[in-house]
């Protein structure tokens, strides 16, 4: 479960910034290839977060499609498979526009330091 992992990861850079200030809301973004199941990352932000001094905090996720552009017939496509190919001329010659994402977008932190 690379989630749990990966809610480390989120949980120190919301630390980072924003210090020992309240943070209600934390939004990332997440491409379609980076394959995270969104139950199982909400679960392990709700547990690291649990009775620490980020309990409270949400995380919000923005799913961000897999598109690409194709080289040979310069169509663009939404993957609905993690399979990088064309699926006007089925072709591998593809661009990768979104879908590689994994960021730390956004906080709502408090103004006021406690």
């Amino acid at each position: 479960m690379h989630e749990l992992s990966l809610c480390q990861a989120i949980l120190d850079q919301v630390d980072q910034r924003a210090g020992d200030r309240e943070v209600r809301r934390a939004e990332v973004r997440i491409g379609y290839l980076r394959q995270v199941v969104p139950d199982s990352l909400t679960f392990a932000w709700e547990m690291l977060t649990d009775g620490s001094h980020r309990e409270g905090c949400e995380l919000v996720v923005e799913h961000i499609p897999a598109r690409v552009r194709c080289r040979s017939c310069a169509v663009e496509t939404t993957l609905d498979w993690p399979v990088l190919a064309c699926a006007a001329c089925e072709g591998i010659d593809v661009d990768l526009l979104s879908g590689n994402e994994l960021e730390l977008a956004w906080l709502d932190v408090s103004t006021t330091v406690p």
